[in-house]
């Protein structure tokens, strides 16, 4: 996720929406009919099964509060302001306050001690969540805790979950403690009401004091069932794009704003509770977006993350700082001679994925319940960094990387202003170092995607392969948080997907950014998918990557009109491929224009039959929403084939699928 500054976003989202040409502009009226031509018996280059992926960074509340669905923000107590997030549930009856002596663990050294003056009235705190609990009606919820008695004859702990007035409970449950020593304790939660924007109380019934720590809400629906598992529907949306990769944690939150509050891969495996709390790095760093409760507790850490990977059947790309905080903030810089610390780190993490049980990292693997390799085969080393102190810092990661496991491939930063002279400078020095993919990002006006189609065209076959890692058609200044995800932004993404696509000798790999964003918690817009804490939907962005996704085919066929490669002629894009295990020609065709076009599209040596047709269209400025989920969605229909040729008319503003049995 490019984490351009206001000033410099505006600055350069002013000089990229100069002239800008929209979908709404095209040409209108009456179209000729056009003849495409399938070669259908001549399959060129393989496609990459990591030719379209996906992109997370913890942004727009993705994780805590998102994808990672814990009710309870600031569990632990250990956000720098240790009670944020918390407050009393009753005004008067007792006292609470955070304490560190004796704690759970030196990992988490904050806890809280509740105090009840009456025990004929209970007393306790409410936690607010992330915007707000959500819980649905019939929903098996469990509530944990660490707690130990301390004074008096209070000696059991209710949890009720109340909407936001504090009146009504949805569901409660009750956990007698049964000593004074740290333990832990569970109790089953199931909600008598859906409430959205809930507040979890937590009373001491009795007359005393009880201490308590990592206080927790989870659903028992995470995704597979797991333990400490995802929110269910967003992984299922994330299945359903058939992603050949994910690439994690970020984005700017592996750099950090200074090198101290960089990511470390570390930190975020082993018991949850024994994961060190960071601030988020977007916590503060749109002005007029602020989240100063928006901290990394790492429930969500490494290890999720390969899980994640491995039951969407998508390779894991992690990436890991390579000594240089975020340049867009302090550029700091960890001096060449003490980057060892960091090298190893990705040594390590290689390791972790790959090694043997019988190795100091695999054996943590196994430990965490997972003696199978994950099977990683790439790397990247840093995130949108430039410049020549990037360069010297890759050369060493390189070196000793590649030394080691020359099967990872390692996947390298261009400068992520693609305009100006040092993206070039940068692209030579990497050729020279022979990278293995060079990582470029783009957040223009729906006019340069459109225009842009055959960037890679031109690119020279030999040398670093491409990662085009970030991209998001911004329909207004980038970083103002105004561009929406309509549809005109999602198409002019289709047509310079067939570009990656027809050009998939070159481009290895491709992901939108940013993934997610809660609707009532984000920084930055657009995003592919959005949600609350109980809903979510898939943008028309989302259903342009789900059908490219579920439709890659695996060799390149060429697409011609008027004997040339059909690229953005007549506002038309076009790209094909074969599926040779379903022995299926796959067709793709995206018609900018304001006109329909009545399409002929000739397939030599396709039997007579019928072909599966999926459209996507709809008018430039339609969106989707929590309210209407799919108001922009595909939908599928059979097309007659006959004399090895489809014919039907292509509608405006739209991509059009077309999948036929070879033979």
């Amino acid at each position: 996720m490019s984490s351009l500054s206001r000033s410099r976003a505006f600055l350069a989202a002013t000089l990229l929406l100069a002239g800008t040409l929209t979908v709404m502009t095209r040409a209108a009226g009456g179209r000729a009919s056009q003849t495409l031509e399938v070669a259908v018996g001549q399959p060129g280059a393989p496609i990459p099964s990591t030719l379209y992926g996906i992109f997370f960074e913890d942004i727009n509340f993705g994780a805590d509060g998102g994808l990672y669905p814990e009710r309870v923000k600031n569990r632990s107590f250990e956000f720098p302001e240790s009670l944020m997030g918390w407050q009393k549930a009753v005004p008067a009856g007792g006292t609470f306050e955070v304490r560190t002596d004796d704690p759970v663990g030196p990992r988490n050294p904050h806890y809280l001690r509740i105090t009840s003056e009456d025990g004929a009235h209970p007393f306790g705190v409410r936690n607010d969540g992330f915007r707000g609990i959500g819980v649905e009606q019939g929903g098996h919820y469990t509530i944990s805790v660490v707690a130990r008695r301390r004074t008096g004859d209070a000696a059991t702990l209710r949890f009720d979950l109340q909407d936001t007035s504090g009146t009504t409970s949805s569901a409660s449950a009750t956990i007698a403690l049964t000593g004074s020593t740290w333990a832990s304790y569970s109790a089953p939660f199931v909600a008598t009401r859906t409430e959205a924007r809930g507040r979890l109380a937590v009373y001491v019934d009795g007359a005393g004091a009880i201490d308590v720590d990592v206080v927790s809400l989870y659903p028992d629906d995470t995704f597979n069932h797991r333990k400490n598992g995802l929110r269910a529907d967003l992984v299922q949306l994330l299945k359903d794009m058939h992603p050949g990769f994910i690439r994690f944690p970020g984005g700017c939150i592996v750099e950090g704003r200074y090198l101290d509050g960089r990511y470390r891969w570390k930190e975020t495996i082993g018991e949850v509770s024994d994961r060190r709390l960071i601030v988020n790095r977007w916590n503060n760093e749109f002005v007029d977006k602020p989240a100063p409760d928006y901290y990394q507790s790492f429930g969500l850490g490494f290890y999720e993350y390969f899980l994640l990977a491995e039951d969407l059947g998508a390779s894991p790309l992690p990436i890991l700082n390579c000594g240089m905080a975020c340049q867009f903030n302090s550029s700091e810089l960890a001096p060449m001679d003490q980057l060892e610390p960091y090298i190893q780190d990705a040594l390590d993490l290689i390791e972790f994925a790959n090694g043997p049980v019988t190795s100091t990292w695999g054996k943590k693997r196994a430990d965490l319940g997972h003696p199978a390799p994950f099977n990683m085969k790439l790397l990247g080393v840093g995130n949108e960094q430039w410049g020549p102190q990037y360069i010297e810092r890759f050369a060493v990661f390189q070196k000793r990387l590649k030394a080691a496991h020359p099967e990872v491939r390692l996947v390298s930063s261009a400068d992520p202003f693609t305009d100006r002279e040092n993206f070039k400078t940068q692209w030579a020095k990497l050729r020279e170092l022979n990278a293995d993919l060079v990582d470029e990002h783009f957040y223009r006006p729906p006019a340069w995607f459109f225009q842009n189609a055959t960037r890679y065209d031109s690119y020279p076959r030999t040398g670093p392969h491409i990662f085009a890692g970030e991209y998001a058609a911004h329909t207004k200044p980038v970083g103002s948080g105004e561009s929406r995800n309509v549809w005109e932004a999602a198409l002019a993404e289709a047509a310079w997907m067939t570009g990656l696509e027809r050009n998939a000798d070159l481009v290895d790999m491709s992901s939108y950014a940013p993934l997610f964003g809660h609707v009532d918690a984000w920084q930055w817009s657009p995003n592919l998918i959005w949600f609350d804490n109980l809903r979510s939907f898939g943008t028309p962005n989302y259903y342009v990557q789900q059908m490219f996704g579920a439709n890659r085919g695996t060799r390149l066929l060429t697409v011609k009109a008027d004997g040339a490669i059909l690229s953005g002629q007549h506002d038309l894009f076009a790209t094909a491929s074969l599926d040779e295990p379903a022995g299926e020609v796959i067709v793709k065709i995206v018609n900018s224009a304001d006109a329909e076009v009545p399409l002929k599209v000739v397939l030599p040596g396709v039997k007579d039959g019928n072909a599966r047709v999926t459209v996507l269209t709809a008018e430039p400025m339609a969106e989707n929403s929590l309210t209407a989920p799919t108001a922009v969605s595909p939908a599928e229909s059979p097309a007659p084939v006959s004399g090895s040729a489809i014919e039907r008319t292509v509608p405006k503003h739209s991509l059009t699928v077309i999948r036929v049995k070879k033979g």
